[in-house]
């Protein structure tokens, strides 16, 4: 939902940037694209980690091209937000005006130029400003109306929820059931400890398995508070070919996921994967719905949550690239760290974090809903 706020100063629109992002920002470069003077979109990059030209005048390129790929944005504001005291000068001046020539030399206005401090704040663009800053009360903003902020940083939110042992072992035995059904119907011996006797329940998941989108898609409604529910979605995510499935249905619908699932077997039998369907794994195609990938995101977060570790990887890769396609990079580094300690060697988690390292967003946040 769009949502309208005027801001008279610079004070009033520093209020407003941590409610555009949903968290208070640190160590952080903010940029806000704008068109006709209504910002059209907030992007966030870490600080570089030190004043010398070469680091800055990366991060101001990077920044300016992905405003450019906004075709509406005529103009941009940039925010700084450090540790750094005010003193004499504002800090970070260097990347200020970085990001200025190359902002110019785009045909972009720079609208303002700001730094926050723990201890005040202050615009570039003024001919003077206080020892240590504004008063950081004047960002303080009471409209009940606006977003609110969660607490913590932009790392914040990424960490796993917590399940008790209870649940976390009915998981685990509900896994070595699964294990053991593949085996009985599939003819196969999957990898991992297995029970002595075949459960029902196990059995009717391993059939569930032929019409998997209907299981992603059930997955997504009722959550996995049964203990089969959240085994069967991890072993799932921890096998490629399914776990694909997953990730282009989340991004869709049950008809995407039913095409993905025939392009797989079709690939396994040595025809060419389809393009549209494959572009869906580096961020092209149609803007998916963003209340279905947080969905999706909250479920693969407790799956992970109930599995043993062993069988966390591919849930975990999954949470890391369904934040990457959110927008949310630093916390899509962050899940991808998680698998890579766990299975080094993981695929999409590399994915995931060479998409991080070399700043690629999906091609869907650059075009508006």
């Amino acid at each position: 939902m769009t949502q309208i706020a005027k801001a008279a100063d610079a004070a009033q629109f520093l209020s407003l940037v941590p409610r555009m992002l949903g968290f208070t920002p640190t160590r952080s470069l903010v940029v806000i694209p704008m068109s006709q003077a209504k910002s059209i979109g907030v992007l966030r990059v870490d600080l570089p980690p030190d004043d010398e030209i070469e680091h800055v005048e990366t991060v101001a390129s990077t920044v300016i091209g992905m405003v450019c790929r906004l075709d509406a944005a005529d103009s941009l504001c940039a925010v700084v937000y450090t540790d750094c005291p005010i003193d004499d000068a504002l800090p970070h001046r260097g990347l200020h005006e970085a990001i200025a020539v190359r902002a110019d030399a785009s045909g972009l206005g720079l609208l303002d130029a700001l730094a926050v401090t723990p201890s005040g704040w202050g615009s570039f663009f003024a001919a003077d400003h206080p020892a240590g800053g504004h008063p950081l009360d004047e960002l303080a903003s009471h409209d009940p109306a606006l977003p609110g902020v969660a607490p913590g940083d932009q790392a914040a939110g990424a960490t796993i929820p917590r399940k008790d042992k209870a649940q976390r072992r009915g998981v685990a035995a509900a896994l070595r059931s699964l294990r053991t059904a593949v085996d009985a119907v599939c003819g196969i011996e999957s990898d991992g400890a297995h029970s002595s006797r075949v459960d029902p329940a196990a059995l009717e998941a391993v059939c569930a398995l032929d019409e998997l989108p209907r299981l992603y898609e059930n997955a997504l409604r009722r959550g996995v508070d049964q203990p089969m529910d959240a085994a069967v979605i991890a072993w799932c995510l921890n096998r490629p070919s399914l776990r694909d499935v997953a990730l282009v249905q989340w991004c869709g619908d049950t008809v995407a996921g039913q095409d993905a699932m025939e392009a797989q077997r079709r690939w396994e039998e040595g025809e060419q994967y389809p393009v549209e369907l494959a572009s869906v794994m580096w961020g092209e195609g149609r803007r998916p719905d963003p209340e279905r990938l947080e969905t999706a995101l909250a479920l693969c977060r407790d799956v992970v949550a109930l599995a043993p570790k062993r069988e966390r990887p591919g849930a975990l890769a999954v949470c890391a690239w369904l934040s990457w396609a959110l927008g949310r990079s630093t916390h899509a580094d962050r899940y991808a760290r998680m698998v890579q300690a766990l299975e080094p060697d993981h695929g999409l988690a590399d994915i995931v974090r060479s998409f991080v390292a070399a700043g690629h967003l999906p091609d869907w946040a650059f075009r508006r809903a």
